[in-house]
């Protein structure tokens, strides 16, 4: 079920490069004790859990309710503080037509009710409404673009905190000329985060929460073109330099990645609910969600196994 994990210390990072890891430091037990009864108060108020979800892809076909409930269910059972999700919640809206479209968001929003703590959405491109040339809808419809996601959802972008952290979402997604997406963050948003981000202390920790990744190595490794990463990805990092930017989260790819950067903040594109449109592993990352822990000023994360896999398999064998 853990199939990654990865701890963050800025204390151990310290302890190394002074010298100091090895030094072996007398203590009484009364100390002690005091020194553990503080962790773990200090744990217990500053301590949480979130689980990051992305690219669910909910539809009535291929069992997708019945993958998606799996994953609320482990989601519950884990218990965390809050549910952060990476986009593309239904598939799909960009083709669709209206009564389509409403249906798969009157899906997600009804299912969604089954988590038993809040839940804070990411637009993603499949939930754009009527862009793609394919759909019969005009560009004159209310529901246009971000318009069906405006109206369940409220903005594509905003910000909470929990903690002591400072968490933002952001729409990472315009249409382009030819009628296609692309990865991008127009200059409205990024105004509203400059003036976002001048009301958080600098040196309070920062999460983000993109659908597009920011930072990944896609067309590195696969080649190929199209929108895997924000064309100007360059202008939030530049808005964030002088912050304590730590975790961006990403998804879209469907795959796992994970990575640190210039001693500066970690980027965690986090696989997918769906797989490959639930019909299995895509890039060969298994179906599941990431939980992240954070506690004090650091965070660790695993990636979860919510079961899909092989309950789909054993769906298979019965069929057979």
């Amino acid at each position: 079920m853990e199939e990654n994990n990865s701890k963050i210390s800025g204390r151990r990072k310290f302890l190394i490069k002074s010298g100091l890891a090895a030094v072996a430091v007398p203590f009484t037990q009364i100390s002690c004790q005091q020194s553990k009864d503080k962790v773990v108060e200090t744990e217990s108020k500053d301590s949480f859990e979130f689980a990051f979800l992305t690219d669910i892809h909910i539809k009535p076909e291929m069992h997708a309710p019945k993958g998606f409930q799996m994953a609320i269910d482990k989601v519950n059972e884990l218990n965390p503080d809050f549910v952060i999700t990476g986009g593309d919640l239904v598939y799909d809206t960009m083709r669709g037509n209206y009564k389509q479209s409403e249906s798969l968001f009157t899906l997600y929003k009804e299912m969604s009710k089954g988590f038993n703590m809040p839940v804070y959405n990411c637009i993603g491109n499949h939930d754009l409404f009527a862009i793609y040339e394919e759909s019969p809808e005009s560009e004159d419809h209310p529901d246009y673009k971000y318009g069906m996601w405006e109206r369940h959802f409220g903005k594509t972008y905003y910000s909470f905190d929990h903690k002591g952290w400072h968490f933002i979402t952001l729409n990472s997604l315009e249409v382009t000329e030819n009628k296609r997406y692309k990865g991008f963050f127009h200059q409205e948003q990024l105004e509203w985060l400059k003036e976002d981000i001048a009301k958080v202390d600098k040196s309070t920790p920062i999460i983000i929460t993109t659908h597009i990744p920011m930072i990944c190595t896609y067309i590195q490794l696969n080649g190929g073109s199209g929108s895997r990463s924000v064309a100007n990805a360059s202008e939030v990092f530049k808005i964030l330099e002088n912050h304590n930017l730590k975790l961006v989260l990403q998804g879209h790819i469907h795959w796992k990645e994970y990575g640190f950067v210039n001693d500066r903040f970690h980027f965690l594109t986090g696989g997918s609910i769906a797989g490959n449109g639930w019909k299995g592993r895509r890039h060969n990352t298994k179906e599941g969600f990431v939980k992240i822990k954070v506690s004090g000023n650091d965070f660790s994360w695993e990636y979860i196994d919510h079961g899909w896999e092989a309950e789909r398999l054993k769906m298979a064998n019965k069929s057979v």
